[in-house]
């Protein structure tokens, strides 16, 4: 008896089997009845049973062996997707899915050896078993994985949303206690503090709000308006100088600085690469803006050790950092900074890279003076 015909003749017997270690999987307060535990039971293993009984060319072996995502999975898709949301809807851990598979290939190999041909036959029914299950336990972790990463992403975007509200209550009832005559000095610098402490707050709520729009597939909304680089660079600079008295930041403009863009968001990006260099370099700070042609190119750098090499292909990935900050100063925040710098730059359809040698380094990004 093949093994893809000893499974539909065996089972109710694996299902039980099965059902009864996923059972023991799952949480105490779980509604996962086992009148559904049996019924994915069934669906994975007909769907099994169906592809091992499908030709299989050599090509398309070696293809699915290698975990191909592009690999054809027949009815893998929707059998290893129900599976996966039920488990996560019912709080089973990712561990847990894997060990459901790993005690399902046990218990129909362990069962079928009983009945199983000698030889080669069997060899070679039991490899095409490990290929089908390891493509559909592969499909399912894939898609968990997937619904976990989307699920904390809406609950950071919510968060970070409905923490707006009571963020900006803070920043105007701060407004309205400087300017009270009444108040000691005393009292005028603490509530200065706490202005402070709100503004950066915000920053970092709208970061965070940018990086999970981006994960969810939205784009990063800006409005493109007449601007001028040259005032969005000198009005960043005294931005960063504000947080760090002591740093030295040198402003270069040449050229055609006029264009359209979102100014707010450029400013953002200027005040991100320069507390960037700020807080990582040394010496003096120097932002270079020029347009020619159509296109602005703006570049910021700073003196100090490089850049490590290995950190330099996931610069400007999400909560990444190159290094420990050598300055003191507003909090280094949530390793956001680069790649909203990215994600601005992409939406003025421009580009940003940089470049680490020896004390210096430079972030350039380019954008067209008018994006369309």
């Amino acid at each position: 008896m093949s093994l893809a015909d000893f499974i539909e003749a065996d089972l109710t017997g694996l299902i039980d089997d099965w059902t009864n270690y996923a059972l023991a999987l799952s949480q105490p307060d779980s509604k996962l009845s086992e009148s559904q535990l049996r019924n994915s039971a069934a669906d994975i293993l007909m769907a099994i049973a169906a592809d091992m009984r499908e030709a299989q060319s050599t090509v398309q072996q070696q293809t699915k062996s290698r975990g191909d995502k592009h690999a054809p999975r027949s009815g893998f898709n929707r059998v290893a997707h129900r599976h996966a949301e039920d488990r996560l809807s019912h709080g089973f851990g990712i561990n847990d899915v894997v060990a459901e598979f790993r005690a399902l290939r046990a218990t129909v190999l362990r069962r079928w050896q009983k009945t199983s041909p000698a030889g080669g036959a069997a060899f070679q029914e039991m490899i095409r078993f490990n290929e089908a299950i390891d493509q559909v336990l592969a499909e399912s972790v894939r898609h968990y994985a997937h619904r976990t990463e989307r699920i904390r992403d809406l609950f950071a975007g919510v968060l970070a949303h409905d923490l707006r509200s009571p963020l900006g209550a803070i920043l105007n009832s701060a407004e309205v206690l400087l300017h009270d005559d009444n108040l000691s000095p005393p009292s005028v610098r603490a509530v200065a503090f706490v202005q402070r402490g709100a503004m950066r707050m915000r920053q970092m709520i709208d970061d965070l709000l940018i990086f999970t729009r981006s994960r969810l597939g939205d784009a990063l909304p800006v409005s493109f308006t007449p601007q001028h680089i040259g005032r969005i660079c000198s009005d960043a600079v005294d931005e960063v100088r504000a947080s760090f008295p002591d740093a030295r930041i040198e402003l270069r403009l040449a050229g055609e600085l006029r264009g359209r863009w979102d100014g707010s968001r450029l400013g953002q990006l200027v005040v991100n690469l320069l507390t960037n260099a700020v807080r990582y370099g040394s010496g003096l700070v120097v932002v270079e803006a020029g347009g020619r042609d159509g296109r602005m190119t703006l570049v910021v750098s700073n003196e100090g050790d490089p850049i490590p090499e290995h950190a330099l292909p996931t610069l400007f990935d999400p909560l990444t950092r190159a290094g420990i900050p050598n300055r003191s100063g507003t909090a280094a925040g949530m390793g956001l900074g680069l790649y909203i710098c990215r994600c601005i730059a992409s939406a003025h359809q421009g580009t940003i890279g940089v470049e680490s040698t020896g004390h210096a380094t430079r972030f350039t990004v380019c954008l067209p003076c008018a994006p369309a």
